[in-house]
């Protein structure tokens, strides 16, 4: 880009005096600025012109003359990469960003948040972060989840708690629960403006299928087809109720079938890379359209570095604005998250069911959760599995625990301090714990985990959380082990029978009381929720925290700026 060189240039001569006004000469100039003499010259011209400097030259080769800067080279780099912004090349202003810390910081500062811009309102938020993957078979983060659903649509999707339609309008089912028919609206887009055919549908479900996950997600699925151009028929080999959840499952979100990065969702993705992703509203969406034009993710650690002041102490905790302005950003919204981290006991030779439920009544009674040495307010200790689902209390269990346990466990880092306090409380009762800790946010890809005794793991719920539940059980490798024995075998057969239960409250009630058994039998305990805090400056409005600790994009809006109505008393 010229005017970035220039400004390269610029910044070469302004630091040899570090701003001062200077007496030197056109060949020296060229000198620092690596250029011509004569190309000097047309640069003085410029930035005379663009009041960056002034010039006054003495008559004659070799002559000094006074230079007196006008301008700096940040704010120059400042008002450069406003003027990208406000014409939507944000890509290009990644340029600017080659930068120490500090130094982007200070540019980047002002742009954060809610902005208006040519008329359009732009919301960017600095995150900590590169966002992993746009593929929703393959992500496992909060932030990309909470991504790919603003990209992508489903046949359904969730709204509160419950499966609405989304690419269909309305769906039936026969007597039997094996022959179900949804029915698309009319007129759907993609994001290339495409018309969304039922055809190109019935290839990315036949697709995905192909998929392990979604095969085990789909399992009773037989046959997928198009009887009409605005239908889907979906024929099971056995009843399941739960089919309108499954199609609302991140696993089922539907890119376009010759290019994966196109959608039919809310935003389109426009660009995506490990500084910045930049999404725009889709004109053509199908239900309530965005009240933004765009929303950018910065991606710029340098501003979370606690050094120097973090707008993100914590993943939960989001800020949308300056860094700097931490404490004066307003808490907008604040959840407890129905997601939670766990405890999992595999009793197995050697590791009785009984010695597993003395863990557990160890860990209620000890207190551990509440006392782990983390910034206040960002966990609660887990009373309920969900809401309504009290963790029962463990008993104890006479007879010492085994002499070794190994214990694996994933992300999050809080899970660090609850590994170290579980060591000391069974060191405390004859028990070393081997403790082996995976870099990971899932399970997917872990093969040692067959080998552990105890498991420690965050378990994500987004909307639904009783049929999340339900397919965590049958989805997680996590639970590939306890599958093979006689309790496993049986817990298999209640999930098959749950999802016969037409009615939603009852199979509700059948999920609550089998998991009311794994915890009271030592296999399962929820060790404790996160507290979900977004924090925003005054003029973003429609912030409200959704299940997976983010917000709806197409509900945020910006005031416009709207100058004071006249104090001036009315003509009369």
């Amino acid at each position: 880009m010229r005017e970035l060189h220039r400004i390269h240039q610029f910044q070469r001569l302004w630091q040899q005096s570090q701003g001062a006004p200077q007496q030197t000469c056109v060949a020296e100039m060229a000198c620092h600025c690596i250029c011509s003499e004569r190309h000097l010259r047309t640069l003085l011209s410029h930035w005379q012109q663009s009041g960056w400097l002034s010039w006054r030259g003495e008559a004659g080769r070799g002559k000094q003359g006074l230079v007196t800067f006008l301008r700096t080279p940040e704010a120059l780099r400042q008002q450069l990469l406003q003027r990208q912004l406000d014409t939507g090349a944000a890509a290009d202003a990644l340029q600017l960003l080659d930068l120490p810390p500090e130094r982007l910081m200070t540019l980047l500062r002002p742009m954060m948040g809610g902005q208006w811009q040519n008329d359009t309102p732009v919301l960017r938020i600095p995150y900590y972060r590169p966002m992993e993957s746009t593929a929703p078979h393959q992500i496992t983060g909060r932030a990309e989840q909470h991504l790919v659903r603003q990209i992508y649509s489903g046949l359904t999707r969730f709204e509160q708690d419950a499966p609405v339609g989304d690419l269909a309008h309305h769906w039936q089912h026969d007597e039997t629960g094996c022959h179900w028919l949804f029915w698309l609206r009319p007129q759907l887009r993609w994001h290339n403006d495409e018309p969304v055919q039922a055809e190109q549908l019935v290839s990315q479900f036949r697709q995905l299928l192909q998929e392990p996950r979604v095969a085990l997600l789909l399992a009773d699925v037989e046959s997928v087809e198009a009887p009409h151009p605005l239908a889907l028929r979906f024929v099971l080999r056995q009843p399941d109720f739960w089919l309108p959840h499954r199609l609302a499952h991140l696993l089922c979100l539907l890119p376009h079938p010759d290019r994966p990065a196109i959608g039919s969702g809310p935003w389109k993705l426009l660009h995506f890379s490990p500084e910045l992703v930049r999404m725009e509203s889709h004109a053509q969406w199908h239900l309530q359209r965005p009240l933004l034009q765009a929303v950018e993710y910065w991606i710029t650690p340098q501003l979370f570095d606690p050094r120097l002041g973090s707008s993100c102490r914590h993943p939960v905790q989001i800020a949308i604005g300056d860094a700097a302005e931490l404490k004066t950003l307003q808490p907008v919204s604040n959840s407890i998250s129905l997601g939670f981290c766990y405890l999992l006991c595999r009793p197995r030779d050697g590791f009785t069911a009984e010695q597993a439920r003395s863990v557990f009544h160890l860990i209620q009674q000890s207190g551990i959760v509440s006392r782990l040495p983390l910034d206040e307010g960002l966990i609660t200790p887990s009373n309920e599995l969900l809401p309504g689902w009290p963790v029962p209390p463990i008993e104890a269990v006479p007879g010492p625990l085994p002499a070794t346990l190994t214990l694996h466990y994933q992300l999050p880092v809080e899970l660090h301090q609850m590994a170290q306090a579980l060591c000391e409380l069974l060191r405390q009762h004859g028990c070393h714990l081997r403790v082996i800790f995976h870099p990971v946010k899932s399970w997917q890809t872990i093969h040692q985990l067959d080998e552990a005794d105890l498991v420690m793991g965050d378990r994500l719920i987004g909307d639904a959380p009783v049929f999340t539940l339900a397919t965590w059980l049958a989805l997680d490798p996590l639970w590939r082990p306890l599958s093979a024995t006689p309790q496993g075998k049986a817990v298999q057969r209640q999930l098959l029978a749950i999802q016969q239960i037409a009615d939603g409250q009852a199979r509700s009630r059948a999920l609550h009381q089998l998991y009311h058994q794994l915890m009271a039998d030592g296999v399962l305990l929820p060790l404790f929720n996160y507290r979900y805090q977004i924090y925003a400056p005054p003029g973003v409005e429609g912030i409200e925290l959704n299940t997976l600790g983010w917000f709806d994009f197409s509900r945020a809006w910006i005031p416009p700026p709207i100058d004071p109505p006249c104090s001036c008393s009315a003509a009369e």
